[in-house]
This record gives structure tokens, sequence and C-alpha cells, in this order.
């Protein structure tokens, strides 16, 4: 490719890889020529290459890896976990119209394993509340919650079409969400999350075990969410440091983000 006269180069580079890669030519997770490559063909320096690279990499075109090169992105954009968020606020950070349809909404006796996570005697009533979860209205989770009913007695089952149990707490009733404690592991579908989540059965999905905190430690929810692991996956960012001591209570946790395909 030729550049022209009178236009940045850099700009013009960063144009021309991105039609490359919105016509395809380049697919997701390939890895694009190397920095010398680029340079080669475009005569120009490693630093016009990079600044092309690096506004591909703002936008979420491309990402990088440190040692390995540039790599075409595949339409997911990442969302920081390090703060807590909901599942609308982070479909709204990838771009996507979150939703929800209400399976169930019904009162159901505390299962034994449940009491003690949400501190609960024996015999205690929740609601339990079964959710099919949407971006852009195709299928992304699953999740069934369970609150004690000192909570769940305040939410309503049209409103959780398209509002979150976070947000309906802490606008509603200033019932502020402080903490909430992750276990993340793998699930097959069994045949209800298949025919949910318009996957094939016992396909991998993501389950993650979630119980959420409010004021006092007390326990507002229990949740089990099923994410299509062809959706969305997680990734984090630990940080070394020099003065690595075992007594040190600063966050090593950098960045913990859900990537969500679109």
């Amino acid at each position: 490719m030729k550049l022209k006269e009178g236009i940045p180069r850099h700009s013009q580079i960063s144009h021309w890889l991105r039609k490359k890669i919105e016509e395809a030519e380049y697919k997701p997770d390939e890895k694009l020529p190397s920095e010398n490559e680029l340079a080669t063909m475009f005569d120009v320096s490693r630093v016009t290459i990079r600044r092309a690279l690096q506004s591909l990499e703002s936008d979420s075109v491309i990402y990088r890896c440190q040692g390995l090169g540039s790599f075409v992105s595949d339409n997911r954009t990442p969302h920081n976990l390090v703060r807590l968020t909901d599942f609308n606020e982070d479909m709204a950070k990838a771009g996507l119209d979150a939703s929800s349809v209400v399976r169930d909404f019904k009162t159901v006796d505390a299962p034994v394993w449940l009491t003690s996570i949400l501190g609960i005697g024996e015999g205690s009533k929740v609601l339990q509340i079964d959710r099919l979860r949407l971006g852009n209205g195709e299928p992304v989770a699953f999740d069934s919650t369970w609150l004690p009913i000192l909570y769940g007695q305040l939410l309503d089952k049209q409103q959780l079409q398209n509002t979150t149990i976070y947000k309906s707490l802490e606008e509603n009733y200033n019932i502020p969400i402080i903490r909430g404690c992750y276990r993340i592991s793998a699930e097959l579908a069994d045949q209800q999350l298949a025919d949910e989540l318009k996957v094939e059965l016992r396909s991998p999905l993501l389950l993650i075990d979630r119980t959420t905190f409010t004021i006092g430690e007390k326990p507002v929810y229990y949740q089990k969410r099923y994410y299509r692991s062809d959706r969305v996956m997680y990734e984090m960012t630990l940080e070394r440091r020099k003065d690595d001591s075992s007594s040190s209570t600063d966050m090593p946790l950098k960045e913990f983000i859900p990537v969500f395909r679109s």
C-alpha cells in the first residue's frame, strides 16, 4: 500500500488494517504481521507502526500480548469486576442490551445446604428466582437466586424483567450491596440448561456461585449463574511486588474481568 501525503501515516496504516479485519482477511484471534514486517511493508519506522497498533488496540479492534505480538479481537469487551457489578452493568459495558426472562418466582422451603450460607434457620422460607439472562435478545446466562424472605418480599417479578436485584434493593429500599464472594467452576449443561441457553446437551458452562452481602455482613442472596462458555470468559491481572511479604494485606489482584463475545 502506498501512503498518501498530508495524512498522518499511522492513521492510514490503522485504517488499512481495520479494513482488512472488517473484510475478514484477518480472522478473530489471528496474529497480525510483526511490527518489523509492517514497517517493511509500509516503508515506515516501527514507531509509526506502534502508534497505528495502539490506535486499534484502544478501539478494541486488536489486542496485544507481550512478547507474542498483535492479534485480532473477536468482539469481546473487558469489564472490571474488582468493583462489584451486576449483570446489567456488565452487559452495558460490553455494549449489549440486557434483559431477563423470569422463569420462576416462588417461595420455597430453604434446602438444608442453603441455611448456613444465608444465615437462616432450618425450615425457613426463601424466595427462589430463576432467570434467563439475555444480551441483545440472545441467551447469555441462566441463574437461580435464593433470598431470605426479609429481602425477597421487597422484590417484584415484573420489574426483574428489566432491572436487577442489586438496583431494586439499593434504589427502592436503600439496602446497599457492599460485598460479593465468588467461586468459579465448570459444569456440563443438563437438559433444562441446554434448552434455555440454546446449547448442546452436556456442553461446558461457566458456573459462578455468588453470595452477596449488605451492611453488617448480612447475606442478601445466594446465586448460581451458568454462563455460556462461548459467550463469556474471565481474565485476571495479578501484580508481583518486590516486597512480596506474606504479611502484606494489599490486594494483588489488579483486574478481574468478564469478557463477552457479542
